[in-house]
C-alpha cells in the first residue's frame, strides 16, 4: 500500500505553493500504481479476460466513489467545526486538514481512531510484505543457478539493507527513490508489453482464441481482490486534495486519473493473459525470456523497490512511533533524550525484521496480494468510508437513495472481507 511520501510533490504544499492539476494527476498515479500492476495478468488468468476487465473497472469505480465519500465527510465535519467556533467566539476559523485517523476519531471517538490506524498499518504492512516477496521471487529467478531461494534473498540481503535504511528519517531524502521505483515499473511494463505484442503476433491465431472470457466464481473473486490491492494509496486522498492550490478542481482531476489508471490496468492485464494463457505467472516479469535485457530489467526494478521500501514503511513508523512516544513519556520520569531516540529506532528495526519474517512464509505473490486486497484493503477502501459517511452525512439529512448506496457499499465490503478471510482459512485446512 502507498506511503504519504510516495507523492513527493506534496512537499511543495508546505512551502505555500500548492500543486497544479498536472502535478496532482502525477501524485495520484504515483500513489496508486505499484508492483501490483505486474500481477494483473495472473489475476486475469484466474478470472478470464472479460471478468478480469470488469473486476478492474468495478474496483476503480468503487474506489473513486468511496474517495468522494471521504472528501464529503471531511467537508461536512469542517463546516460543523467552523460553525461551532463562529458561534462560540463570533469569528470565522479555518480548520486544519483532517487525516484518515482524524475522521475515525470524529466519527467514533478514540476507538474509531485506533481501528482506522490499525487498518492502515495492516494494509500498508501487506503492501510492504508484497514488495519483499516480489523482490525475493525476481532476484531468485535471475540468479537461479546460485540456488538462492526467495526467503534467503529476503533474510540475507533485504533485511540488513532495510534495517540500515530505517535510520534515514527524512522523507525528503527518500522521496526520489519513489520516483526511481515508478520509473522502473514503467520500464518493466513497457518490456512486458513489447513481449506481449511479439507473442500475440507470432501466435498466428486470433488473440481471444483459446482464452477464457469468464472462469469460475472463485477466480473472479480472486481477481476482484487483486484489483482492489492494485488501487493502493487510498489513505492519500485527503492529503492529495489538501496539496492542490485550487482544491475545487480536485474531483475532476481525481476522476481523470482513476479512469486513466483503470484503463491501463485493464489493457495490461488482458494483454498479458492473452499472450501467455495458462502459463501466466503470478509476477508477469517471471514469464520474460532468460535474456540479459530481461534480467537487467528485473534487477533494476528490485533495486529501486528495495530503496523505496522505507518510503512504504513511513506511515507504519509514524503511527507506531506516535503511540510508543506517548507511552514512553507517560512512564518515564524526566527527559527522554538518547534513550527515547534509541527506543524509537529499535521499533523501526523490529518492524522491518517482523515484516521480513512474514514475507518468508508467503508462498506466492499473487495469492497474498489478492488476500490483502479482499480483506484489509476492502475495509480501508469501502467499509470505513461508507461507515463514516453514514455517521456524518447520513445523520445530517442525506437522501434515502444515498444512504441506501452507503449501506450497499458497507454490506458488500464486509461480505468481501469475510469471503477473503474464509478463503484463507479454507486453504489452510
Amino acid at each position: 500500500m502507498a506511503a504519504e511520501a510516495k507523492a513527493p510533490l506534496l512537499e511543495g504544499r508546505r512551502s505555500g505553493a500548492g500543486a497544479t492539476p498536472a502535478q496532482t494527476i502525477g501524485n495520484i498515479v504515483v500513489s496508486i500504481v505499484g508492483t501490483g500492476v505486474l500481477g494483473l495478468p495472473y489475476a486475469f488468468r484466474n478470472a478470464g479476460w472479460l471478468a478480469g476487465a470488469l473486476a478492474v473497472a468495478g474496483a476503480g469505480a468503487a474506489t473513486f466513489y468511496c474517495m468522494l465519500l471521504l472528501l464529503e465527510c471531511r467537508d461536512k465535519l469542517r463546516e460543523q467545526e467552523e460553525a461551532e467556533v463562529e458561534e462560540q467566539h463570533g469569528h470565522q476559523h479555518r480548520c486544519c486538514n483532517y487525516t484518515y485517523g482524524d475522521l475515525g476519531e470524529k466519527c467514533f471517538g478514540k476507538a474509531g481512531r485506533y481501528f482506522t490506524e490499525a487498518t492502515i498499518i495492516l494494509s500498508q504492512s501487506g503492501g510492504t510484505v508484497a514488495y519483499l516477496v516480489f523482490i525475493g521471487q525476481n532476484v531468485s529467478s535471475v540468479f537461479s543457478g546460485a540456488g538462492l531461494s526467495p526467503a534467503t534473498v529476503v533474510l540475507a540481503l533485504l533485511l540488513p539493507i532495510q534495517a540500515a535504511l530505517s535510520f534515514i528519517r527524512s522523507l525528503s531524502s527518500l522521496a526520489h527513490f519513489s520516483i526511481l521505483a515508478d520509473a522502473c515499473t514503467v520500464l518493466a511494463v513497457a518490456t512486458v508489453v513489447k513481449q506481449d505484442v511479439e507473442l500475440l503476433s507470432a501466435r498466428g491465431a486470433p488473440p481471444l482464441a483459446g482464452r477464457s472470457a469468464v472462469t469460475d466464481p472463485r477466480g473472479v473473486a480472486f481477481a476482484a481482490g487483486f484489483a482492489v490491492f492494485c488501487f493502493e494509496g487510498f489513505c492519500m486522498t485527503l492529503a492529495l486534495e489538501a496539496s492542490m492550490s485550487d482544491r475545487t478542481r480536485f474531483r475532476p482531476v481525481l476522476s481523470h486519473a482513476i479512469a486513466g489508471v483503470t484503463a491501463v490496468y485493464a489493457c495490461f492485464g488482458a494483454a498479458g493473459y492473452l499472450a501467455y494463457g495458462d502459463a501466466t505467472m503470478d509476477i508477469v516479469t517471471l514469464n520474460l525470456p532468460n535474456t540479459l535485457s530481461s534480467a537487467a530489467v528485473k534487477v533494476a526494478m528490485c533495486v529501486a523497490l528495495a530503496l523505496t521500501f522505507p518510503v512504504m514503511m513511513h506511515p507504519i513508523h509514524e503511527i507506531v512511533e506516535a503511540r510508543l512516544l506517548g507511552w514512553l513519556r507517560m512512564h518515564q520520569h524526566g527527559g527522554g533524550g538518547l534513550a527515547e531516540r534509541a527506543a524509537l529506532q529499535a521499533s523501526r528495526v523490529a518492524l522491518v525484521a517482523a515484516l521480513c519474517a512474514v514475507a518468508c512464509f508467503v508462498p506466492a505473490f499473487g495469492a497474498f496480494a489478492s488476500y490483502v486486497g479482499s480483506t484489509v484493503c476492502a475495509l480501508l477502501s469501502f467499509v470505513l468510508p461508507a461507515l463514516f459517511h453514514l455517521r456524518v452525512v447520513g445523520c445530517a439529512g442525506a437522501g434515502a437513495s444515498k444512504r441506501a448506496v452507503d449501506w450497499a457499499i458497507l454490506g458488500f465490503g464486509l461480505a468481501f472481507a469475510a469471503h477473503g478471510m474464509y478463503t484463507v482459512v479454507a486453504r489452510r485446512h
